[in-house]
Formats: C-alpha cells, structure tokens, sequence
C-alpha cells in the first residue's frame, strides 16, 4: 500500500479529568477533524486507551516542519478552535505529551486508509478493531543500524507472531516550529504501530511473541544490550471517525 505523505507525525497522549474522554471525543469528532485537515494536515488517528479510562491519544501528520507552523498558526488562531476551545480545554489536565516522529525509513510510513471515515453523526461502517502501539525509549539513538535490524529482524518475528507492523517511527529532532504546543525533546524513541480485530487478537499475538525462540534468543538481548532502554504499550481503541483503526 501506498504510504500517506505524513513525513512528520504528533503522537499525542492527553490526561483528561475523570469522565471527561467521551465528551472530548464527541467535540474532536465533530468539531477538529476536517477543520484541520483544511489547514493542511491530516488527522491520522484518534483513541481510547484501553488501560486508562482518562487518556485520549490521538494522531496528526504534516508535510514538513514549515507547512506544519503554517497549519496549525491556522487552525489555533481560526475561529472553530475560539469557539469550542474553551469546552476542550475543560475536559484536560494535561495534553503537553507529544512526541515528534518521522518515519523510520521509505517503508515506515502509514499506510494510505482503504476506506473514508464516515460523517460526523453518522454511524460507523467499520469492523471492530484495536491498534497496538509500542514506544520504546532508547539508550541512545535509533541509527540506520537499528533501523536494518528492525527490518531485517524484528519486523518479521512481529510477523511471524501475528503482529506485522503498520508503520514505524522515530524521533525527529527538529525544532519545534509552533512553541505554543510544547512537545517532548531531549529524547531517543522509536514507535511502530500493529492492527488487531479484537483485544483476544492482540493478546494471542503478545503470547506468541513470548514463546518465540526467535524473539527470545535474537531479537530480544539485541534489543536490550544495544539499542532498547525501557518501553510502553498502549492499546488503542479507535473512535468512530478514526481513519487508522
């Protein structure tokens, strides 16, 4: 499949205040998905975490760091955000943790979407779906020798244990062109993203992964003695209007 042309990439995780997350993803979904994109980016995902029941995390991408100031000077100074920023803003405690990330290599992008997301108020016509996300946070950083290992070895045990990467990512070190949103600097991440139909999916493919000899004895001690120095999951469920999902 076609990669989306997202060269840069938000993954941003909010704290919302107990109860709060549905009232956000209702406002988000009918409110800030196209009205973005019409200032030049693309909303690639929006979710529930499946593990806190006070986190939305959510996807965006831009075509480079310029265009990236442009849209969202845009967006946060347009009269949709004055007029529901307030009601958004209510619902948060926290939506300063964003990662800045670029794809891993040619291949690490996000696949183009098969289907387009239904209207707001429509009902959805998707199957059920979970998206597993894995950030690992590096001992140093994610070099072209990490990434041919990946490539050449990580990504076909993932595979191989019913988990084959939809996309993976990297850090990018730029400096952030719109300061009013503060991202996450100073750090080494690589974050790749699996499809699965249902949490039994998911939870089958983490249990094969397990008892992989290959994982185990070749991708597992590379991982922790070179590159990898501490990592996160996160299980995401799309909302209704999520184009990854």
């Amino acid at each position: 499949m076609e990669a989306v042309r997202c060269p840069i990439v938000e993954l941003r995780q909010y704290t919302l205040h107990p109860g709060q997350r549905d009232v956000l993803i209702d406002l988000f979904d009918r409110e800030f998905v196209e009205t973005q994109e019409a200032t030049g980016m693309t909303v690639l995902g929006q979710f529930r975490d499946l593990d806190d029941p006070d986190r939305f995390v959510w996807l965006r991408g831009f075509e480079d760091m310029p265009r990236r100031a442009k849209a969202l000077e845009s967006f946060y100074g347009g009269p949709i955000w004055r007029a529901h920023r307030d009601e958004a803003n209510a619902t948060m405690i926290d939506s300063d943790d964003v990662l800045l990330l670029r794809p891993a290599s040619a291949r690490g992008g996000f696949p183009a979407p098969v289907d387009a997301r239904p209207a707001p108020g429509e009902p959805s016509v998707f199957p059920p779906s979970l998206v597993l996300a894995t950030i690992w946070h590096g001992i140093g950083p994610f070099d072209t020798a990490f990434i041919e290992f990946f490539e050449r070895r990580v990504r076909p045990a993932l595979a191989e244990a019913g988990g084959e990467p939809l996309a993976y990512l990297r850090s990018e070190h730029a400096p952030n062109t719109f300061p009013a949103l503060p991202v996450r600097t100073g750090e080494e991440v690589f974050v790749w993203f699996a499809r699965f139909a249902d949490e039994g999916r998911l939870d089958e493919h983490l249990d094969r992964l397990q008892r992989s000899e290959r994982w185990s004895e070749e991708v597992l001690p590379a991982l922790s003695e070179r590159w990898v120095r501490t990592s996160q999951r996160l299980r995401l469920a799309p909302t209704r209007r999520s184009l990854l999902r």
